[in-house]
């Protein structure tokens, strides 16, 4: 068996390009704005002080006093300084916003409290034809509250530049504020690239990082590559707890320190000691190399996906009157649908091909049957129904699975039957009932058309070509590179799926050769399904209409073999 734990990466090798962009590449422009008032709607800007930085080193400063073109209130006045007179021969903003987004550049805003700074100058930029600034931007109120919040009583810009022992000291005036911004903004980052902070892209997101145990962790992340893969997260014990699978490894593991706002998260976090990863050449390489380390190491926060204890299967009985029955193994019979995860799934077909058909409900023949009577199932409880009239029931049910349209039809017919009485809620039950009945039958026939195939050679528009075995991924190419991740030995051929792990990565590699722009180039056998379709439901726009719609068709229609 193929183990992945040889090619699991400790999190600190990748290269250069995975790394988006360094911090010490980024353009920054430190801001401040002095203003008549707190709304941009009613007030204006008097005075925009800026300091551009490069590399970490200034590179220029900007600052400029504003007619607002109204008055000035005194109690502004007594706390900038700034008085009409000194704004009477100021240039208006429409002539200073050129200049300082000429200033600005691509640079990334950087404020405190940024987003009334931002509020003025989108304000300002609206109304003056530019439109809404699309620059990123950084706030070291909420950095601060992050990184030094058990640190410093205060979060106001005094008090954070002289924690930090600012050689600037805010006085209300744009320039000197936005260099003791600076000055603060630069501490801050030292204290981030302790925990792993070192990209434009963490820095974004650190504000919203759950906490102080997330933040703690988030250097676990850092050696992350910006690649398709599956990672996993492991305890103090070395137990996996958690696996999944990203197009970017890096952006999806450090989601959950911020953006995802689920409570198992938390869970998973408090559990988190080490991250491993394998990387990927194709997003169906990662998908399938997930299922199946989910299978193995069964991590306790992968709740929905784990493969279940036993699966569930729908099946004729081997009685001299055949009825469906819910089984854990699906035995021989002529008619087996599934596997399902669960009971209820498989109920819910069984309950579909009741709908449908007029094979018996119930359980042990005797005198009179009350399913008979309300349902129209054949029945032979009152003897007068020989073996060989039940018999047409059976070959009617085996007929329909094997061309289900025939099901769909008497389906659509019950369906339009309640419509019409006006009972909905039944119609839609009927419906839905089909829906899991269509998606069940779809899925059999895939797995049935990947076995009569055996060996199939795919590519796609990417330059990804698998290998795959009966349904079984085997090998994945890409620009002429083999990969490892995957067990190179084959499978022989299976009427039906042992394990839900088999089947799920079927239905993955079924997926994506119905995919568009994925090409069969070589197949051992043949790849067809039947001509009879899987009718699907429509979904109605309203309970009136729940009788009329369309049908979703089937992917590999036609019955020509590909060879």
């Amino acid at each position: 068996m193929f183990d992945y734990r040889e090619w699991m990466t400790p999190a600190g090798q990748r290269s250069f390009e995975q790394l988006g962009t360094p911090l010490a590449e980024v353009p920054f422009c430190v801001l401040d704005l002095e203003t008549t008032g707190l709304s941009p709607d009613t007030d204006a800007i008097t005075e925009i002080g800026a300091a551009r930085y490069e590399g970490g080193i200034e590179v220029g400063r900007f600052q400029t006093l504003v007619n607002p073109g109204t008055g000035i209130p005194p109690t502004v006045t007594v706390m900038t300084g700034i008085t009409q007179a000194m704004v009477i021969d100021a240039p208006r903003i429409g002539e200073a916003l050129p200049s300082f987004l000429e200033f600005l550049g691509d640079a990334v805003i950087v404020g405190h409290n940024v987003r009334f700074d931002l509020s003025f100058l989108n304000a300002a930029a609206v109304r003056l034809g530019y439109g809404r600034l699309p620059h990123r931007h950084t706030d070291t109120l909420r950095l601060a509250r992050r990184l030094v919040g058990k640190d410093v009583r205060s979060m106001k810009l005094s008090s954070l530049a002289a924690h930090f022992g600012s050689p600037v000291t805010p006085n209300h005036r744009a320039l000197d504020d936005a260099l003791a911004t600076a000055h603060v903004f630069w501490s801050l980052l030292e204290r981030a690239g302790s925990i792993g902070v070192t990209h434009l892209d963490d820095l974004l997101a650190l504000p919203t990082i759950k906490g102080s145990r997330a933040i703690g962790k988030l250097s676990l992340t850092e050696g992350l590559p910006r690649a398709p893969g599956v990672y996993s997260f492991h305890n103090a014990s070395g137990a996996a707890v958690y696996v999944g699978k990203a197009t970017n490894l890096r952006s999806r593991v450090r989601s959950y320190f911020s953006s995802d706002t689920r409570r198992r998260v938390d869970a998973m976090l408090r559990d988190l000691d080490r991250i491993e990863y394998v990387e990927t050449s194709a997003e169906i390489e990662a998908a399938v190399l997930e299922l199946r380390m989910i299978a193995e190491h069964m991590p306790i926060h992968n709740r929905r996906s784990k493969p279940p204890r036993s699966l569930h299967w729908v099946r004729l009985t081997d009685e001299r009157f055949p009825r469906l029955s819910l089984t854990r193994v699906p035995g021989t019979s002529r008619v087996t649908i599934g596997p399902f995860r669960s009971r209820r799934a498989a109920e819910t077909v069984m309950h579909a091909l009741w709908d449908a058909s007029r094979i018996r409900r119930c359980t042990s023949p005797g005198r009179g049957c009350g399913f008979a009577e309300v349902t129209g199932a054949v029945c032979p409880c009152d003897g007068s129904v020989s073996t060989a009239q039940y018999a047409t029931v059976v070959d009617e049910l085996v007929s329909g699975v094997e061309s289900p349209e025939i099901l769909a039809r008497s389906l659509e017919e019950r369906m339009t039957r309640l419509a019409g009485l006006q009972r909905y809620e039944d119609a839609a039950a009927v419906r839905d009932r089909w829906s899991a009945l269509a998606r069940a039958l779809d899925r059999s026939r895939a797995w049935a058309c990947l076995q009569a195939a055996g060996r199939i050679e795919a590519s796609d528009i990417a330059g990804t070509t698998l290998i795959i075995d009966n349904g079984h991924l085997t090998a994945v190419w890409r620009a002429g590179q083999t990969s490892p991740m995957l067990a190179p030995a084959t499978r022989a051929s299976r009427s039906l799926p042992l394990t839900m792990l088999e089947f799920d990565e079927a239905m993955l590699v079924w997926s994506w050769l119905n995919r568009s722009g994925t090409r069969i180039d070589h197949v051992e056998g043949a790849l067809a399904l039947p001509t009879s379709r899987v009718a699907y439901p429509f979904t109605p726009r309203s309970t009136e209409d729940v009788h009329s719609g369309s049908e979703r068709r089937t992917p590999w229609s036609t019955r020509a073999a590909i060879a």
